[in-house]
């Protein structure tokens, strides 16, 4: 089962929130997931992101690949996985 490090989609329309999940790459965007991580909230000024550190490193040694722009936030939060 490959497993993603990826954005889960709620909030209103025009009004965006996310959840960092843990999900089977073969999910839905916004279905069923494994583990919820953290969160982005893109509309705050600056941008609120809250990552799980110890969640988040256990998942990358289990071997979850982080999508691209997961990678982005997760540097953005100064948060190195190794």
């Amino acid at each position: 089962m490959p497993v993603r490090i990826r954005l889960k989609r709620i909030g209103a329309k025009k009004k965006p929130f996310y959840r960092i999940v843990v999900a089977d790459s073969r999910a839905p965007r916004d279905g069923r997931f494994i583990e919820e991580i953290g969160y982005y909230n893109p509309t705050t000024d600056p941008s609120t992101i809250e990552i799980n550190t110890e969640k988040a490193k256990d998942w990358l040694a289990k071997g979850a690949q982080p999508s691209d722009t997961v990678k982005a936030l997760f540097a953005k939060a100064e948060f190195q996985p190794k």
